[in-house]
């Protein structure tokens, strides 16, 4: 096995399944150490139980850590001990999100509230943490996962969509700061997406409505969007800062 020192390094938060468990895997394929994140005891084994398949199938080294990335703190202590665990941190995903649908006039504040901690503040904590060792490297690459919606809007999902779109707005500031620095900030937006998040949405939408407005005329997979992500990540990518990736089959088109 390769020691750890020459391995680039890749957290991606919110690991343990759908897109940011594919995400993981492709950058074991491609040689990467990988920081598995989960939010708690709900997600724990699933993200153990992927580390060690990372490690056993690729050859990499991988390790799962703990956090709520919604909180300040625990976004620093997980920087801190992904450093600890394996001397670096060249890429961050911030991948982890959640949804809590309801039209707007019926919408609780908490739901509003916990949408927009994890997904857009959650995203804020952890890079505020994890460009200080990037601009000491004087490298780096950071991917925010957005959505169609944060583009376009949707309707029952005005916390979702205000959140996806602060990624954006974010995305583009933080590339100009850090672009001096050698470190790219870009974002992706998948489309539909075939996940555990999605599945009452494309249920409820029904396959045959929702194939017409793609204009692939198929629902995206996991692995869609994580090949975006790792490009983006990669060298392939290095000249390429403060964009947003649509992965969604032509919906936006």
């Amino acid at each position: 096995m390769i020691k750890t020192e020459q391995r680039p390094v890749a957290l991606v938060t919110g690991a343990s399944r759908g897109i940011g468990r594919a995400i993981a895997v492709r950058f074991a394929q491609q040689g990467f150490a990988v920081a598995v994140n989960h939010s708690g005891e709900h997600s724990a084994q699933a993200a153990y139980d992927l580390a060690a398949q990372l490690e056993g199938e690729y050859g990499t080294e991988a390790a799962a850590f703990q956090a709520n990335v919604a909180e300040f703190d625990q976004a620093k202590d997980l920087v801190a001990a992904v450093l600890e665990r394996f001397g670096r941190l060249d890429v961050l995903v911030n991948n982890a999100g959640v949804t809590k649908d309801g039209l707007l006039i019926r919408m609780k504040e908490k739901d509003f509230d916990t949408v927009v901690d994890v997904n857009l503040k959650g995203a804020f904590n952890c890079m505020r943490h994890a460009v200080k060792p990037m601009m000491k490297q004087r490298s780096g690459s950071i991917v925010n996962l957005s959505s169609i919606v944060g583009v376009r809007g949707n309707a029952g999902q005005v916390n979702y969509a205000a959140s996806k779109a602060g990624i954006i707005g974010m995305t583009k500031a933080a590339a100009k700061e850090l672009a001096s620095r050698n470190i790219t900030v870009n974002a992706v937006a998948p489309g539909f997406i075939q996940t555990d998040m999605t599945a009452d949405l494309l249920e409820g939408a029904g396959k045959d409505g929702l194939t017409s407005r793609i204009g692939l005329g198929r629902v995206g997979t996991p692995e869609d969007v994580a090949e975006a992500v790792c490009f983006l990540a990669g060298p392939a990518a290095g000249y390429i800062t403060g964009q947003v990736l649509a992965v969604d089959g032509g919906v936006l088109l």
